[in-house]
């Protein structure tokens, strides 16, 4: 889950540039499979998952997401299925993020690249709109209304031809990442006691025989 800010030509007597917010959720083939497309006055505000309709239903427990399950060969506590984000985001129950960067041991270090590596599908997905709609390579010149149509339709076509065209592959690197502005990541957000709870037991999973990779040790080599 990531969002990203799309520049949207100012409107007249507009005080301020105008951003086009793309809040979405993307599968492991890059389609986005949620959406959240609302025009803004502003980058500033970390606040805005929290104030999207996306998070209010995700608070209001109205995703539909399955029932918490036993993590896949674990006999530990079901754990709910979760949004992987980054530090723009809080953590907590159905949202996670990385452990912060300072004093990280082996354990967390490893959580933070399983959750790292599965988020590189939604900066993939966002690349690809990017590079495929040249819209987005610059301010689109249209009314903030109207840009959010466009930027829709391009969701549509986006997950038409991804469907169509190509399957899943895991090879990451051979897809382009996200070039356009994304939210500001510099206000802290302080994590909620069950965000933490699940945070702890995915970290546990990953350091298990029945949850870690061969190579997630080599991959945090020298990380810090």
């Amino acid at each position: 889950m990531d969002g990203n800010h799309i520049r949207v030509k100012k409107p007249p007597h507009a005080r301020s540039r105008f951003f086009n917010l793309l809040m979405a959720v993307a599968d492991s083939n890059f389609k986005f499979i949620m959406v959240d497309n609302r025009a803004y006055k502003s980058t500033a505000d970390a606040r805005i998952f929290s104030a999207s309709r996306m998070g209010e239903r995700l608070r209001a427990n109205q995703l539909a997401l399955p029932e918490s399950r036993r993590l896949p060969g674990s006999a530990g506590p079901p754990a709910p299925f979760v949004f992987v984000a980054d530090e723009g985001f809080a953590l907590t129950h159905h949202v996670m993020r990385p452990f912060p960067k300072r004093g990280l041991d082996v354990r967390r270090r490893i959580f933070n690249y399983r959750l790292t590596r599965a988020r590189r599908y939604i900066e993939c997905a966002f690349g690809i709109l990017s590079s495929k709609w040249r819209v987005f390579l610059s301010s689109i010149q249209m009314d903030p209304e109207n840009a959010t149509w466009v930027i829709q339709a391009c969701v549509v076509l986006h997950n038409f031809t991804r469907i169509h065209e190509s399957s899943s592959s895991a090879d990451l690197d051979e897809f382009p990442t996200s070039t356009v502005l994304g939210l500001d990541r510099t206000l802290h957000r302080r994590p909620n006691t069950a965000g933490i709870t699940v945070r702890e037991l995915f970290a546990d999973y990953f350091l298990s025989p029945e949850g870690s990779l061969p190579w997630q040790r080599d991959a945090i080599h020298g990380s810090v």
